[in-house]
């Protein structure tokens, strides 16, 4: 398994209309081949930080098969205008 962690700094005053575009955009990501879970949570001392932590089967999961499809777009769309910067992601495995 393989642990995608994607911070995410929205936009002042944006958190609202990002909340309801994650709901939105959550089943495409849940659809993706190699997908196993996920959770969005929100900073307590900076309120519009996100940490989204996904789950995939393989690192290629995520880079080749989510990020290479045409459902990608659409999570794109519904979910890029409000992030001011864009997000770092990394993704980590388990050793212990």
């Amino acid at each position: 398994m393989i642990l995608e962690i994607a911070q995410l700094q929205v936009r002042p005053g944006e958190t609202c209309a990002f909340e309801e575009a994650f709901h939105r955009a959550a089943p495409i990501i849940k659809a993706s081949p190699g997908y196993i879970g996920h959770q969005l949570q929100r900073c307590i001392e900076n309120d519009h930080r996100y940490a989204l932590l996904v789950q995939w089967q393989t690192l290629e999961d995520h880079t080749v098969g989510f990020r290479g499809s045409a459902p990608y777009l659409e999570w794109r769309a519904l979910l890029h205008h409000f992030y001011d910067p864009m997000p770092q992601v990394e993704h980590f495995r388990i050793i212990a």
